[in-house]
């Protein structure tokens, strides 16, 4: 069975169909204050879910949406059915489609579809990453200093801005650029094609990172956790870069973490929270 051809096929359906409603009126939802739902996203996820069910049989999906029955297949889908919900809602040329398929645990085939530029990214673990059938490599920048760096926020931002941003402005003392546009699966599909050189984000969901993580890894870069740890299928946090700045991102989170330890307790607890 070839995974990576069906999530593609799953991601460029769910790719039309955002094309065709883009800029259009739509029915949006709140889930949170900030967290979005559109009637797209719906739709995206029914065009999804039916290709995978159409094309395998006794898999398992972890869908944003709708929280499916597990049975504890071997195999597990993950999707995520309109990466960059807000930017879509607003007319923001920047989200996709992203699904991957992990075995055991393991990622091992993803495809991430931005549809405005037609850009189909696929991943088969060990048979490399593509750009609408070209092979992807990372970047070549060694000096962090020189890297331009991408990132993303997440929903609970205002409940504390300030130790949300530490981040951001941390690596802006140590990068020549940090950017932020919305779309995790679009941010790690950009470093591995070398548009970017890295990325790094806390509060993630494994349908944001599973797809596009493979894409990295695949194409020659490194994904791990903030502390080098693998990400697994948790993906809470991510680091994904051309893994020649790798460890030097992880040495301005090892500062990161060890200014928060330092604080008092009461503080730390209250950074943390």
């Amino acid at each position: 069975m070839d995974l990576a051809a069906i999530a593609a096929e799953a991601v460029l359906r769910a790719g039309a169909i955002q094309k065709e409603r883009y800029g259009q009126t739509i029915e949006i939802f709140n889930k949170g204050v900030l967290d979005l739902v559109t009637e797209v996203d719906r739709a995206c996820e029914d065009a999804i879910l039916d290709t995978l069910r159409s094309r395998t049989t006794g898999h398992d999906i972890v869908t944003e949406e709708t929280q499916l029955e597990r049975t504890g297949a071997r195999v597990v889908w993950y999707v995520d059915p309109l990466d960059g919900t807000t930017n879509y809602a607003h007319g923001y040329p920047c989200f996709c489609a992203s699904v991957a398929a992990t075995r055991d645990g393991v990622a091992v085939a993803g495809a991430v579809y931005e549809p405005l530029r037609a850009e189909l990214y696929t991943a088969e673990r060990g048979a490399g990453a593509h750009l609408n059938g070209k092979r992807l490599r990372v970047s070549q920048s060694k000096d962090l200093l020189k890297s331009l760096l991408i990132t993303g926020f997440p929903y609970d931002l205002r409940d504390d801005i300030e130790f949300r941003v530490r981040l951001f402005k941390r690596f802006l003392a140590h990068a020549r650029a940090v950017r932020r546009d919305g779309a995790a699966a679009v941010d790690l599909c950009f470093v591995a094609a070398g548009r970017i050189d890295a990325f790094f984000e806390e509060a993630l969901q494994p349908w944001d990172v599973l797809a596009g993580s493979l894409m990295v890894e695949e194409a020659g870069g490194r994904v791990t956790r903030f502390t080098d740890a693998p990400i697994g299928v948790r993906a809470d946090e991510v680091l994904a870069s051309n893994g020649l700045i790798h460890d030097a991102m992880l040495a301005v989170l090892a500062e990161d973490q060890a200014s928060r330890e330092a604080l008092p307790a009461g503080v730390a607890k209250l950074a943390d929270a």
